[in-house]
C-alpha cells in the first residue's frame, strides 16, 4: 500500500486539502503576520517573496495542506507530509502554521491527530522537527504526544529539536 501524502482529511473544527498553485494570494494573507513566524527560524516568512519560496517548496513536496476552518470555510494555515522515509517506517509532519485567531491547541490539535491517524496507516513512527527557539511549536507538539528524540542541524547549520510519535 503506498502512502497518500495529500488525502483530504476532515474532522470537527479543521479540513485539510491538498494545498494548489492557485491557493498563494489567500494563504499568504494568513502568512503576512509577522508574530506567527517571530520564534521561527525563518522569521522573515511573512515577507512576500520570503514566502513565496516557502510556498514553491509546499507544492513541490506533493505533501502540503490548506488547512480551513470548517465552520466557514476560511483559510487558517496550511501543513504537510515530507521526508517519507518506507524503509524506517517514518515521515515528517511539519512546515505547520495558523492563523492566531486559532492558536491554542484545539485546531492545531485536531489536524496533527487527523494527520497521525492518516500516518499510521503507512508509518510506525511520525517525527516532528522544530527551531530550538521555536518554544510555542515545542510545547503543541508536547500537547500532542511528542517525546523529545534528540536535536539535528539542517543544511544551514541551524539545530531543531526533533520529536517523535510511535504507532
Amino acid at each position: 500500500m503506498s502512502f497518500d501524502l495529500q488525502p483530504t482529511l476532515e474532522g470537527k473544527l479543521v479540513r485539510l486539502r491538498p494545498l494548489q498553485p492557485d491557493d498563494f494570494s489567500a494563504i499568504f494573507a494568513v502568512a503576512s503576520d509577522p508574530l506567527i513566524w517571530e520564534q521561527h527560524p525563518d522569521s522573515n516568512r511573512y515577507r512576500e517573496d520570503v514566502f513565496r519560496e516557502y510556498f514553491n517548496g509546499a507544492i513541490a513536496s506533493g505533501g502540503a495542506f490548506l488547512v480551513l476552518d470548517r465552520t466557514d470555510a476560511t483559510i487558517i494555515g496550511s501543513t504537510r507530509f515530507a521526508n517519507y522515509k518506507p524503509e524506517e517506517e517514518e515521515i515528517e509532519i511539519g512546515w505547520t502554521f495558523l492563523a492566531r485567531s486559532h492558536w491554542g491547541g484545539a485546531y492545531n490539535g485536531e489536524m496533527k491527530q487527523l494527520m497521525l491517524r492518516h500516518a499510521f496507516q503507512y508509518v510506525k513512527r511520525v517525527v516532528f522537527v522544530v527551531g530550538v527557539r521555536n518554544l510555542r511549536s515545542q510545547r503543541a507538539v508536547e500537547k500532542i504526544g511528542g517525546v523529545r528524540a534528540g536535536t539535528r542541524s539542517d543544511s544551514l547549520g541551524r539545530e531543531s529539536v526533533v520529536f517523535q510519535i510511535t504507532a
